[in-house]
């Protein structure tokens, strides 16, 4: 069974479990939803045209203070009734009320809060509602392309082995390590397909003797070139020369495949003859830098889940999947008709797609992870290559603008519109970090309305979008933490989207680090110097603001509390920015992947021993024994591990015992053994098919808490570095300072005083 119905099916039975306050007003929404009526045409236009009125008249209509509460308050019960019932046509009607309401405060914004005759007031509040405007636009396409994931299921293959088509396995490396790539290689061997259709080719950019050998060893194609022109998109069509395979997979080199990938995403090249890609998720067994540094891995969804989980799987409805330049399979004589991987960009990969779709291709994405690679493993690794991302679909944005030029349906331009759109969300975020300082520091009203008013619009408009989001996106991202995300980024993608839109031809492609280490847990200074800056301006603010509340007793009281709630809001996602900055240690060589497999060990003296893996590495073992038991460090041990009805035996020596708990360290294995490890673990076909499967959906309020405590950890943690740094400059001596070299013409200076 899929698990992502699984998912949702226990979702449900949660909502339908809870507090039964509202279970008449609950019954009564499902059986007007389930109602046949809604079948018929005509019912269904006059609907559309009634609600589309109403929606207008919801819009526009001005209401008094008295009025809006009311309104604001049957929409947030209504809201809140109806997130209890399941079913996606109730989402579509919570959608509908979170649009009206952000509408709403929008154009309530723009007809009555924008003071025009005080330039200071209206140059910060213009600032504020053109990044209101922004999110709103982000939001609303944002739901048309989530609304009804497509869902797609693989198809099978023909019966006859024969049929099936030649694929050529490209796997790209530049200056990654071997042991980064060895395992992906090995992990292609295994790939179920028959043998003589199947090609596996390292592209090594590196040009590096040591992979050529691999190459040779392991039974694999080796392909180089002179150069490096157009950095990975030039080392895939230099490929293509040299290859003739009707499709191709894509892997990154750290990207590890089970064994089953092309017979789960082949099948539906045979359903669409159309078709000419298909796109698995790229999924990660190590965590990213927010996992890492924050703890959560596994815990909360990471920052690409909800593109990998829900976005695609939108995407897909609307005939627009993406290609992300891994993990996906391609037609050959397709790709070589718009000239192979387009160039023209660092984003090579969603570009390509565009060409292909400009054309009229489809293409496919199959929510189901088939591969698995390392996540990036530095904070500023991780911001260079979002970097890339933000510069690259600006560079697209400019040069072949999904809204203009032939060849798209309206939907797919909205879908590559809105992932283009994402990236410019770098000056918006620091508006919002740094709105409630205009009034705190200079008195400007960014929003001219008192705070009471503006908490009745504001509140439901951010409401209606929390409780919405969360049923929509709650398995794939948490309440409020997009936030933290953009916090940490926006910075540092501003620069390169506003230079890539004004001359597109400017940034290179960078690569990003896999496989390094940490060997002490450290604060980076340099990465974390715009939350700094930021924080340290917002807790001016607040004591600006406790000063203009406590001191001068202004007579704009609401307005003083409403600006410093918001700047509380914002010190704690600065606070959460910082402790993504204190980067953990990283001393493993290689990633233990937590996972459950049966596993068998039998000992020196004869006795074996049923037992399950805590987890795995390439070079080790975790296992949890049935019960606690004698054994040395250093003890040698064969431990079994099964594919299928297939066993296999590897020699091991025990390096950690405690408890039930056994780690063992693998003895240096043949090549057969590699590959029959690899085939074990992580080539196995069920391998991350339940990686988040005990996570708890989401709620506002959950999420909130979450990241409110984050917060509070990362000042904590900040605040105690600074005294750290403090205490250890006030106990250093005072160091001499030498007196400087006289000048040629004889005239001394004074020595220098310390």
């Amino acid at each position: 069974m899929n698990i992502r119905r699984m998912r949702r099916a226990r979702f449900e039975m949660r909502l339908i479990g809870r507090k039964r306050l509202f279970s008449p007003l609950v019954l009564a929404v499902r059986q007007l939803a389930s109602w046949k009526g809604w079948q018929n045409v005509i019912i269904q236009r006059a609907t559309i045209l009634a609600s589309l009125y109403i929606i207008f008249l919801a819009i526009t209509t001005p209401l008094s203070n008295e009025q809006q509460l009311i309104f604001g308050v049957i929409g947030l019960a209504s809201a809140m009734v109806l997130g209890r019932v399941p079913g996606r046509l109730v989402t579509q009607i919570l959608i509908i009320l979170s649009i009206v309401s952000s509408t709403r405060y929008l154009y309530w914004r723009l007809t009555s809060t924008l003071l025009l005759d005080n330039w200071m007031d209206f140059f910060f509040g213009t600032g504020l509602f053109l990044a209101e405007l922004y999110a709103w636009i982000v939001l609303a396409i944002g739901f048309f392309q989530t609304a009804w994931p497509l869902e797609r299921k693989p198809m099978p293959m023909p019966p006859d082995r024969e049929e099936w088509p030649t694929v050529d396995v490209f796997i790209p490396t530049y200056n990654e390590p071997i042991k980064v790539v060895r395992p992906t290689v090995l992990a292609a061997l295994a790939i179920d397909w028959p043998a003589d259709k199947l090609n596996i080719y390292i592209l090594d950019d590196g040009r590096r003797t040591e992979f050529s050998e691999f190459a040779k060893e392991v039974g694999v194609k080796y392909l180089t070139r002179p150069d490096n022109t157009h950095a990975k998109a030039g080392n895939i069509n230099n490929a293509l020369k040299y290859t003739n395979g009707k499709y191709i997979a894509i892997f990154d080199c750290d990207h590890i495949p089970t064994r089953t990938f092309l017979q789960v995403c082949m099948g539906w090249f045979y359903k669409d003859k159309k078709l000419v890609m298909v796109q698995t998720p790229h999924h990660f067994f190590s965590p990213d830098p927010f996992e890492k540094n924050l703890a959560t891995f596994r815990k909360v969804p990471n920052e690409g889940e909800l593109f990998y989980g829900l976005v695609q799987d939108g995407n897909d409805l609307w005939n627009a999947t993406f290609f992300c330049g891994s993990c996906a399979i391609l037609e050959r004589k397709a790709l070589l008709k718009i000239g192979g991987i387009a160039v023209e960009t660092v984003t090579e990969d969603a570009h390509k797609a565009l060409k292909l779709h400009r054309l009229g291709y489809s293409t496919a994405y199959l929510a189901v992870p088939q591969a698995a690679g390392f996540a990036t493993e530095s904070l500023s690794g991780h911001v260079g290559q979002r970097i890339r991302w933000a510069r690259g679909m600006a560079q697209i944005f400019r040069v072949d603008n999904p809204m203009l030029g032939p060849g798209l349906k309206l939907s797919q331009r909205l879908c590559y519109l809105n992932a283009m759109l994402h990236f410019f969300y770098g000056l918006p975020r620091i508006v919002f970090l740094t709105a409630p300082l205009a009034y705190l520091f200079f008195g400007a009203h960014v929003i001219f309305a008192s705070a009471f008013t503006i908490a009745l619009f504001a509140l439901p408009h951010l409401i209606h979008s929390s409780i919405t989001n969360s049923r929509m996106q709650g398995e794939f991202r948490h309440s409020f933490w997009a936030e933290v995300y953009e916090s940490v980024l926006a910075w540092y993608i501003l620069r390169p989207t506003l230079v890539a839109v004004l001359n597109p031809k400017l940034g290179k492609f960078n690569v990003t680090a896999k496989g390094g280490l940490n060997a002490n847990s450290y604060f980076d200074w340099d990465i974390s110097k715009p939350y700094i800056i930021l924080l340290t301006l917002n807790l001016a603010g607040l004591l600006v603001g406790l000063g203009r509340l406590l001191i001068w007793i202004p007579e704009e009281t609401g307005t003083v509390l409403l600006n410093l709630i918001w700047t509380v809001y914002n010190v704690i996602m600065l606070g959460a920015s910082l402790s993504v900055a204190n980067e953990a240690r990283q001393v493993r060589a290689a990633h233990r992947v937590q996972m459950k497999l049966h596993a068998g060990l039998r000992f020196k003296s004869g006795r074996t021993v049923r037992c399950v893996t805590s987890d795995y590495s390439e070079g080790g073992v975790g296992v949890q024994l049935p019960t606690e038991m004698p054994i040395e460090i250093g003890e040698q041990v064969q431990v079994t591990m099964y594919r299928g009805n297939s066993e296999y035996v590897f020699e091991s020596k025990v390096t950690m015992h405690s408890g039930r708990r056994l780690g063992l360290q693998f003895d240096e294995m043949s090549l057969e053994q590699s590959i029959n490890f690899v085939q074990c673990t992580f080539a196995r076909a069920d391998s991350w098919a339940v990686w988040g499967d005990k996570r708890e959906h989401d709620t506002p309020l959950r999420g909130l808490v979450e990241v409110f405590f984050l917060g509070l950890g990362g000042l904590k943690m900040f605040g105690g570095i600074i005294v750290r740094v403090l205490l250890r400059r006030g106990n250093e001596a005072p160091k001499p300072v030498a007196a400087p070299k006289r000048k040629s013409t004889g005239t001394a200076r004074p020595a220098l005083k310390s």
